[in-house]
């Protein structure tokens, strides 16, 4: 680590935007095969005419911009998520390193990096696979006391008490009203976000993805949506967002 905190300001959010951009195409396709049943380790090829893509049709951003967006060989529209992921990816190294210079930074641009297939998923298809939040666990357990100055047995507790909550929630909300009122997803999200944050953090956290809940659910409204109480929350995208964003109000709240 101490590599990291010897790098130049600019450098070190140079390289996390360049990390990003790479883990970020590996990203867009993760959430865009996985879904469908396909592999995710295959190789590229284009989603019109299934040509092979080379080295130079998979540089992040730049590929799709020097073909104009459109396939060389069969004129197909490139699917315009991957550059969206690869962009939100790099955004969230930049923001990390130019915010947290040094170990830290890199730890809160590697939680973004998890927590971003989660969000994505959960955004287009309500789902919050349980490998994805198993390595996003194992990482905070392992890596993440730094971030939020939290110790093992706190990251122990935020898992355990964070995980419980949601699932009792989720129990009563079924047994007062007769249907899931939350998937079974969230609770094991909340769970592995406990693992980076420790359970001081936690209340930080849940406030922060019900604001954000309650903000979709006002905007929603205001469009002239009628059947909000039927609609399915993407939770796991507020509680995603929220967690990343609680890094620097955490040390702004708590210093």
């Amino acid at each position: 680590m101490s590599f990291l905190d010897a790098l130049p300001f600019g450098m070190g959010i140079a390289l996390a935007a360049l990390v990003g951009l790479i883990l970020g195409s590996f990203i867009a396709t993760l959430v865009l095969r996985w879904p469908a049943g396909r592999s995710v380790l295959g190789r590229s090829q284009c989603d019109a005419c299934g040509r092979p893509l080379g080295v130079l049709d998979l540089i992040p951003l730049l590929s799709a911009l020097a073909a104009r967006g459109r396939c060389r060989t069969c004129g197909a529209p490139i699917d315009r998520f991957h550059s969206f992921v690869e962009a939100s990816s790099a955004l969230i190294g930049m923001i990390a390193l130019a915010l947290m210079p040094g170990t830290a930074g890199w730890l809160w641009a590697l939680f973004g990096w998890l927590l971003l297939p989660l969000l994505l998923l959960d955004a287009r298809h309500f789902w919050l696979p349980d490998r994805l939040s198993a390595l996003l666990a194992v990482a905070g357990l392992l890596f993440a006391g730094p971030l939020f100055d939290a110790a093992l047995l706190d990251r122990w507790i935020g898992a355990i008490a964070g995980g419980a909550a949601l699932a009792f929630l989720a129990w009563a909300y079924r047994r007062t009203r007769g249907a899931d009122g939350m998937g079974g997803g969230d609770p094991k999200l909340v769970a592995a976000i406990g693992c980076w944050t420790g359970w001081q953090a936690l209340p930080l956290l849940l406030l922060l993805a019900s604001i954000g809940g309650i903000g979709w659910a006002l905007s929603v409204q205001r469009k002239g949506d009628r059947s909000l109480a039927e609609r399915r929350v993407p939770f796991g995208v507020f509680l995603c967002a929220a967690a990343f964003a609680a890094v620097p109000i955490w040390w702004v709240l708590f210093p």
